[in-house]
């Protein structure tokens, strides 16, 4: 990732620098820096420091807690597309012995399956991961607090099982399969499972007085998958820009966008927030945000990702408290959104088209709700209200005259387009929804049939 020639207006890098200025100040933190990036190019980076002549880059790391998460995630996901595994075995098909093994391999990706949040005995960020040398130490003899699959309950020791599942299938250590599979692919050369020089000291600040407590820094041993990682701005912004787009020797588009989508219950009244298969996902400020926080002692970390408009916004500090840095990233991508949205790629028309695809588009009905179908420019169709409200989805093309939902109510539903004897369309099949090109036609193939006198008015 380089610096994009087209940088950000002085006056949006001014308001980027007075945000982490304020949040350092406010948040007490020795050191915090941060990174903005645009359509995969780093466009900002900054960062405030207590140190006078000292300033950290985007290149020293912080530890990143549980954004590591995010990597083990990915690595899992490769197994699924390489056909080692399905998201919906139990974990025993492939781990067993470990007492937890009817939880689903999706369910611990999603924090679904009911696992403690903490390993049992001493705070395990606190205390060396020797003290943990087997899952049988992560996860004690009552691992779980709910029942599989019906909440959202955070667990850090399910991602040590997935970091487990990745040894037993790949046959390699954790640490291994993150160099091979991610970390060199992508260049990721500053992120690391133990700190590489030059790299933060975490530190404690003191609630009520101005005064710091150095704090210490463990091997997690089996907990690595859950939060071991060091990083820096720039390599988390690489990151995160693949998690927006994919690549083809990591994961595709196609997998990254399964990570981002929603696969947890969220709960009552918080309906803007869920989590995916190892990312959070949140809605504000009229943004969708894809990504991850973490913690450990020393250090916060914050990652967000916002697909419609191709942002990335990494905060990092060295403190244990004091810096809501989930916030503070969300508000550097606002910041970029509002004062520069993106620019939309010129409108350029189809190479070419089917006509067999060029007759489906135009207004259809369910029932007496009109819709519009479009071919989209990817090849795909696009479906939504001819007016206001209404169901709106995606779809991609199955190449053989289907197309398949990508998002909204229809996701992963089949469209399909049903012809006469004649070869002319009779209506569309959108999961055994029937849409027409007329509301209810008389001759049409209207389930449960239509009315044979038709449309007709009130006799006064």
């Amino acid at each position: 990732m380089t610096t994009s020639p087209e940088e950000l207006l002085p006056t949006t890098r001014r308001a980027l620098l007075h945000r982490i200025a304020v949040a350092q100040s406010e948040g007490r933190a020795p050191s915090l820096v941060a990174a903005v990036a645009r359509d995969g190019e780093l466009v900002w980076t900054g960062s405030r420091t207590s140190v006078d002549g000292h300033g950290p880059d985007e290149h020293v790391q912080y530890r990143i807690g549980s954004i590591t998460k995010t990597f083990t995630a990915v690595l899992v996901l490769r197994l699924r597309d390489e056909g080692l595994l399905d998201l919906a075995d139990p974990l025993e098909k492939h781990l067993p012995d470990t007492g937890a093994g009817t939880v689903t391999i999706a369910e611990l990706l999603a924090h679904t399956g009911g696992l403690a949040a903490e390993t049992p005995g001493e705070w395990w960020e606190r205390s060396p991961g020797s003290r943990r040398p087997t899952l049988a130490d992560v996860l004690g003899e009552q691992p779980f607090r709910h029942p599989v699959g019906r909440r959202h309950h955070y667990s850090n020791p399910g991602y040590t099982l997935l970091g487990a599942l990745v040894e037993a299938v790949r046959g390699v250590s954790w640490e291994e399969a993150l160099r091979d599979e991610i970390l060199e692919p992508l260049g990721l050369t500053r992120t690391s499972v133990q700190p590489q020089h030059p790299h933060a000291g975490g530190w404690a600040v003191h609630p009520y007085a101005d005064v710091l407590l150095p704090e210490p820094s463990e091997d997690l041993g089996l907990m690595a998958p859950a939060g071991q990682l060091w990083s820096t701005t720039r390599d988390l912004a690489v990151f995160a820009s693949f998690l927006a787009v994919g690549d083809e020797r990591v994961l595709s588009a196609d997998s990254v966008r399964e990570l981002r989508t929603p696969a947890a219950p969220t709960l009552p009244g918080n309906w803007e927030a869920s989590y995916g298969l190892g990312m959070q996902v949140v809605r504000g400020g009229g943004l969708t945000l894809a990504g991850h926080t973490g913690s450990l002692p020393g250090f916060v970390a914050g990652l967000w990702l916002c697909e419609e408009e191709g942002l990335v916004a990494v905060a990092l500090a060295n403190c244990t408290t004091g810096v809501p840095v989930a916030t503070l990233a969300a508000e550097l991508l606002g910041i970029v959104a509002e004062a520069e949205p993106r620019l939309p790629e010129p409108w350029r028309p189809l190479p070419e088209v089917k006509a067999s695809e060029l007759e489906l588009v135009g207004p259809w009905y369910w029932g007496t709700q009109a819709v519009v179908l479009r071919l989209a420019a990817d090849g795909g169709v696009e479906m939504g209200p001819a007016a206001e409200g209404g169901r709106r989805s995606r779809f991609r093309s199955n190449g053989d005259g289907t197309w398949t939902g990508l998002d909204g109510y229809y996701a992963g539903e089949l469209l399909r387009a049903v012809r006469r004897d004649d070869g002319a369309v009779s209506h569309l099949d959108l999961g055994s929804f029937v849409f027409t090109r007329e509301p209810y036609p008389a001759d049409g193939p209207v389930p449960g049939g239509v009315d044979p006198e038709g449309w007709r008015g009130i006799p006064r």
